[in-house]
């Protein structure tokens, strides 16, 4: 054996030393050292359950446990490094309890694989992001629900195709993100159930010889259930899929509100000053004031979309069991948690600082036509057959346009030689209030309807 692979855990049958760059391309060090916490707690588990088991003597067992537990102290103090020659975080853990406690560490892995290991590994990193995640959603949602309960009698107008469309509660828009992120929170639930399954055991993919209790280690790691086909468990990345998928649709509704807070902060639109804390400024325009933290939550969705991609393009063809491939499922997933969970901070503190300019908001209405749909409605309540009062309408707004008005500055004449089903109190019926309060159907926009939907919220949030 070459000296160089003298200190190779699995050198024993390789008379050739490895080339540098293969070694340094190999290598997952430099990204999977994140994993060390959860890798000392699966190995803690796994020596625990070998010396309960007689698997290995009690006292090995103990010796065992006592390192790693002295290596969890140093690793959280800072004082622990790690050597791209020992490729992964497995092999540098397993390393450094050697050198701690003697040639006793190479019982450890007994029992087990780098294969199960690092499969272990992931479900506990996830499991633990996922619920950080969630954390997340859940102070953006409140910031949302204090926004909206202190805006409930502000009007903003609402959009399709980016045109004004119909009046509508400001407390109603922001709500919508609300239950976006309620589904956002359901599927990092659903997420965590697949993800709260032990592969520990199923060794590098056919199981092991040795008499072990997966059971034991599955209740001290608190996981649910167990891998039933050892391989399927030392290949599946299907909880990562779906981490990534969650993390891709909840950037996907940041994304959307980050699109709306940079065009309600310009000054054509103005409904909406974000704080300075969330804005920068130009280095050659001294009056700008730049929205960045909604700009690049906009710009690194498509860095959380093209790690999804990414894991789905690595998996689409391996073979089982395990493949050297599978190394690149842990890139993606912690760049998305180190992308996703910083925006879900940045959003709720923006949105606790929002201030919505009243008094723009409030002339929003005096040059459209968002009351239309409302003069349609008036003549369908009046017997006028609805595709009737719709070309009605759309020659009464004709006419305002030509007029340089709007419906509301009509004279009733007009409303007259349109249709005699108009009466006087047209021009109650499309003020904008009045255009707001009259969708009082569930999930309306009217202020009982957006009450009892804010109620609904805060329900959710045991507010």
């Amino acid at each position: 054996m070459t000296e160089q692979h003298a200190g190779k855990l699995w050198g024993g049958r390789f008379t050739e030393q490895t080339n540098d760059l293969v070694e340094a391309y190999t290598a997952s060090i430099g990204f999977d050292e994140r994993l060390a916490t959860v890798d000392i707690r699966g190995s803690i588990a796994h020596a625990r359950m070998l010396g309960r088991a007689g698997i290995i003597p009690e006292a090995d067992a103990q010796a065992i446990v006592s390192g790693l537990e002295g290596l969890l102290v140093d690793l959280e103090a800072g004082q622990l490094s790690f050597r791209v020659e020992d490729e992964d975080i497995h092999m540098n853990i397993e390393r450094l309890l050697s050198e701690r406690i003697g040639a006793v560490a190479g019982k450890l892995h007994t029992g087990r694989s780098r294969n199960d290991q690092v499969a272990l590994d992931m479900h506990l990193f996830v499991r633990e992001a996922t619920a950080t995640v969630q954390e997340g959603i859940r102070k953006l949602q409140r910031a949302l629900v204090q926004a909206a309960e202190a805006n409930l009698d502000v009007l903003i107008p609402g959009y399709t195709h980016l045109q004004r469309a119909q009046p509508v509660l400001l407390a109603h828009h922001l709500l919508a993100y609300f239950w976006m992120l309620e589904r956002d929170y359901g599927r990092f639930s659903d997420t965590a159930k697949r993800t709260d399954m032990m592969p520990l055991g199923a060794g590098a993919l056919a199981g092991t010889t040795f008499p072990i209790n997966r059971e034991a280690v599955m209740e001290e790691l608190g996981f649910s259930a167990l891998y039933e086909n050892s391989l399927d468990a030392v290949s599946d990345r299907d909880y990562l899929i779906e981490f990534l998928s969650a993390s891709s649709l909840l950037m996907t509704h940041l994304s959307r509100f980050s699109e709306e807070l940079i065009l309600w902060s310009s000054e054509e639109f103005g409904f909406v000053e974000i704080a300075d804390a969330y804005c920068t400024g130009s280095s050659m325009m001294p009056q700008k004031k730049n929205p960045d933290v909604p700009e690049l939550v906009r710009g690194k969705t498509g860095r959380v979309f093209g790690h999804l991609m990414g894991l789905l393009t690595v998996l689409k063809g391996l073979p089982l069991a395990y493949n050297k491939d599978l190394q690149e499922d842990k890139e993606g997933v912690f760049d998305t948690l180190d992308t996703i969970v910083p925006a879900l901070e940045l959003f709720a503190g923006m949105v606790e600082t929002l201030q919505f300019r009243r008094e723009r908001l409030q002339h929003a209405f005096d040059h459209d036509f968002s009351n239309a749909t409302d003069v349609a409605d008036y003549l369908a309540g009046k017997g006028v057959p609805f595709r009737a009062a719709h070309e009605i309408v759309g020659k009464l707004v004709l006419q305002a346009i030509e007029a340089g008005t709007n419906l509301a500055g009509l004279p009733f004449q007009t409303y007259q030689d349109a249709s005699a089903a108009f009466a006087p109190d047209i021009y109650e019926r499309i003020a904008p209030g009045a255009v707001v309060a009259a969708r009082a159907s569930r999930g309306g926009t009217a202020p009982e309807a957006v009450t009892l939907q804010l109620n609904l919220a805060k329900a959710r949030l045991s507010l």
